[in-house]
């Protein structure tokens, strides 16, 4: 419902800030279908819509930003045109919108007309000046929470309610103070340390009136931080009358020289020295939020520079042919696309070492838990501090530039020159810049309506006025090693070499453990498979020493048999020898006396190298070496000699009893080794017996060796 009282109380003065006008509030819908629109005003007459009477056709595209839907809650920012009617010239009008969406499932009662799972709305007021916008904007976003919160849109008594407030405010006069400049737009502080230097490059950018261009995907960033740069223009948010089109020059005609100057009021002085310097007139424009259905009006002819902001990423495609600088504020960055331009904007050494005093002081009491105040609670790194410093910047250069004015005019007169001043110190600022700012429309309204002689007023010198030192060396080395965020850089890689150490630790922790584990389980099968070895080595002995046991057992149990049939058959050849008698072999043929036991002279000196032990068994016979093959082949021998010899009454016997007798009965003629006649005396047959046992022990065995005893020894 419209207020009864509202409305445009009247039309006349051409001034932006007239009281006569009345703030609207408004209601903008997206329908599914016909997308964004106005569905309700507030302040007007009843039937009466201002956006078909002043031709907003774009305000719902302006009220309802791209990429609004993304968020909860944002806000949009921007200028309206309000057109010329009978005896009142065209203006401009501010508007400030705050939109919000909601689950279409919440709804108390659910239009027909909403199709869609959610519900966006935005909440607008217009007002004709933007300096109350600070506070507007906590106000609006109360008002509209409020009125989603109740999930019936078609109660609106709380929007009427509050633009029922705003309209007697209006009339009381409580918004119309005047030095308000602070309370908007983005903190001076955060402009100041997000840009750092670049903050001066953008405020000398905004006095050469290019085409800027403000991009990043947070609307209300991308307008708070046009109107902070603007508010550093001393006195330029309260004269943006002409600044929603190109074609409005309201401001540059009411302009007239200031005629006099009261020092005691800051006021007075600023507008004595020509101050705002208006960068909005013929041929600019400002809009803090465009849509993209106003990129005609960008690429209009008649449309010389501006200001904009967008959060549509197209721009960004055809940069070069809508803007001249580029300001991205998702990377903080800022590309300038006119040669021209970028040396214009270089800054100068008094330049740099100005606004690096500025950086300091605010880095040096800056506050995270609060960045709009310094921590040390001072006035040093302020919000107030920074305005002054710039203000006493813009002041200077002002001033300097008529003092170089007042040289070039007075070139030929030495005595003009002030004594104090040395040369040009307009040089300080930049001599492109000056020359560039000087062919700017901004600048010849400025010098067309102030006096020749500020300089008398302000010193026309640079606050850091001064070439190039050791200390401006040393402090933007400084800066630029803070800019390299050393200390966090480190202390993220200490924080990973932390991590990286503690996991390479834990790993190389896990690592031997696990060797030392299978380590162990390596000795514990080693000493495993050993214990099993050596089982195994001792079952094999075992089994080993029962298997030697056996084969000895049988080679011994054979050489035993072997041996009793041996002297089995030579104890019955002895027998018989025994009966037949011992000597008839001797004397038959014809040996050597001795009795039985003379066996002939070949006999003698085939063994006449035997000797024999004291006891009787022979150290050096054939039975002793060479066994019972040399007995057998000595017997065998002796029997064909004796067979030569005609030795027909022994009967032939068997050859191992002829061998044996010759070698050991032969041994018994060792002693007439010298070939004597002389027998030797006959040996007794137990001595030898007691030969033979010896000799053949050594290939029988110890085991025989016992049996073959007691054989010799019957007793």
């Amino acid at each position: 419902m419209a207020s009864p009282t509202g409305g445009v109380a009247s039309d006349s003065g051409g001034d932006a800030t007239n009281p006569a006008f009345v703030p609207l509030v408004a209601v903008v819908d997206f329908h599914h279908h016909r997308g964004p629109e106005v569905e309700r005003w507030f302040g007007v007459e009843e039937g009466r819509d201002p956006a078909a009477e002043w031709d907003w056709t774009l305000l719902p595209f302006m009220a309802l930003s791209d990429g609004a839907h993304a968020s909860t809650e944002d806000f949009s920012y921007f200028t309206l045109l309000r057109p010329a009617t009978d005896g009142v010239p065209a203006t401009s009008l501010f508007g400030i919108s705050c939109t919000r969406q909601m689950d279409a499932a919440q709804l108390l009662v659910r239009p027909p007309e909403v199709t869609r799972s959610t519900v966006q709305k935005a909440v607008v007021v217009i007002a004709d000046t933007p300096q109350f916008f600070g506070m507007l904007r906590e106000r609006l976003s109360i008002v509209t929470s409020a009125w989603f919160l109740q999930r019936e849109f078609t109660d609106t008594e709380i929007l009427r309610r509050f633009q029922d407030s705003l309209a007697d405010e209006k009339e009381r006069g409580q918004l119309s103070e005047e030095d308000r400049d602070q309370y908007l737009g983005m903190s001076l502080r955060e402009l100041v340390r997000e840009f750092k230097w670049q903050t001066l490059v953008l405020l000398k950018c905004c006095l050469l009136q290019p085409k800027m261009l403000f991009f990043g995907t947070r609307c209300e960033r991308l307008c708070m931080m046009q109107f902070s740069l603007i508010s550093l223009v001393p006195g330029l948010l309260r004269n943006l009358s002409d600044c929603a089109g190109p074609d409005m020059d309201n401001y540059e005609r009411a302009l007239c020289r200031p005629t006099s100057l009261r020092t005691s009021d800051r006021n007075s002085l600023l507008a004595y020295m020509g101050l705002p310097l208006q960068i909005f007139g013929k041929g600019s424009l400002f809009g803090p939020y465009t849509p993209l259905q106003q990129l005609d009006l960008l690429a209009d002819f008649g449309t010389k520079s501006y200001i904009v902001g967008s959060t549509n990423s197209l721009l960004l495609q055809q940069r070069d042919r809508y803007s001249d600088i580029l300001i991205n504020l998702d990377e903080d960055t800022i590309n300038i696309t006119s040669t021209s331009l970028r040396s214009a904007l270089a800054l100068s050494h008094s330049d740099r070492r100005w606004i690096d005093f500025i950086t300091q002081e605010v880095n040096d009491t800056w506050d995270d838990a609060n960045p709009q105040r310094p921590k040390t609670m001072g006035y040093r790194g302020s919000e107030e501090f920074i305005r002054l410093q710039f203000e006493e910047y813009l002041l200077s250069l002002i001033s300097a530039v008529k003092y170089r004015n007042y040289l070039s005019q007075n070139a030929g007169n030495p005595k003009a020159t002030l004594s104090h001043i040395d040369g040009d110190p307009s040089s300080d600022f930049g001599n492109e810049f000056i020359e560039y700012w000087m062919k700017t429309d901004n600048y010849r309204i400025w010098n067309t309506n102030t006096d020749s002689h500020l300089f008398d007023i302000v010193e026309p010198r640079h606050p850091c006025a001064g070439g190039l030192s050791i200390d401006d060396v040393q402090r933007r080395i400084q800066q630029q090693v803070q800019e390299l965020h050393l200390d966090e850089r480190f202390a993220v890689g200490k924080e990973v070499l932390g991590r990286n150490l503690a996991a390479g630790r834990d790993k190389a922790s896990t690592m031997f453990n696990k060797l030392y584990a299978d380590m162990e389980a390596l000795r514990e099968a080693q000493r495993k498979r050993a214990e099993e070895s050596r089982a195994e080595q001792l079952e094999a002995e075992r089994n080993g020493q029962s298997a030697d046991a056996s084969k000895s057992q049988q080679a011994a149990s054979t050489m035993g048999n072997r041996a009793s049939a041996y002297i089995g058959s030579w104890t019955t050849w002895a027998g018989q020898k025994r009966k037949e008698g011992w000597g008839k072999s001797s004397n038959n043929n014809g040996g050597s006396g001795g009795g039985g036991w003379s066996f002939g002279s070949v006999r003698k000196s085939r063994n006449a190298n035997a000797t024999f032990s004291d006891s009787g068994s022979a150290l050096n016979s054939p039975v002793s070496i060479g066994g019972f093959a040399t007995i057998e082949k000595t017997m065998s021998e002796s029997a064909l000699r004796r067979k030569s010899e005609g030795d027909n009454q022994d009967e032939y016997r068997p050859p191992t009893q002829h061998s044996f007798s010759e070698s050991v009965l032969d041994g018994a003629d060792s002693g007439n080794e010298s070939g004597s006649s002389k027998p030797t005396s006959p040996r007794n047959p137990g001595d030898l017996k007691q030969d033979i046992i010896e000799a053949t022990g050594t290939k029988m065995g110890v085991e025989k060796t016992e049996e073959m005893k007691a054989w010799a020894d019957p007793h």
